[in-house]
């Protein structure tokens, strides 16, 4: 197992990612759709500026997330730090519709009030079966 580059792999290839939060002591999980920023080494998703999970992104930034397979179990999971992005929805459209060709309705059709988030994190764990299963450090 080679978990760098299976770590890679997943995130190019899944598309959702199921975002856990927690605000006083009550959890709560929601799927989006999501890219991972190769050269910032965070997860960038977007979403509607006034719902729910910014307001818990406010209360608690602390988050969970797991990748989702549409296929098999592997997938990866980490624990990080989400924050709004610098840069907007506009700036990052050509690598969510790379990813998700359906992604470019959503960006011209609700472009001008979605919010780009990123999610830092320093590691993950990357599980492609029951007998591998791997920590990729982001920093190595």
């Amino acid at each position: 197992m080679d978990s760098k580059q299976d770590f890679l792999r997943l995130m190019d290839t899944q598309t959702e990612i199921a975002l856990a939060t927690c605000v006083d002591g009550q959890p709560n999980v929601r799927v989006v759709n999501f890219y991972f920023d190769t050269a910032a080494n965070v997860v960038l998703f977007s979403t509607f500026g006034d719902n729910k999970k910014v307001k818990e992104f406010k209360a608690n930034n602390k988050i969970s997330f797991t990748t989702i397979p549409h296929e098999g179990i592997e997938h990866i999971k980490a624990i990080g730090i989400v924050q709004k992005s610098t840069r907007t929805v506009f700036d990052a459209a050509e690598h969510f519709i790379k990813k998700i060709p359906g992604y470019k309705d959503t960006v011209e059709q609700a472009g001008d009030d979605l919010v780009l988030f990123e999610i830092a994190f320093e590691s993950a764990v990357v599980t492609l079966d029951v007998d591998n299963i791997g920590t990729f450090e982001l920093s190595a």
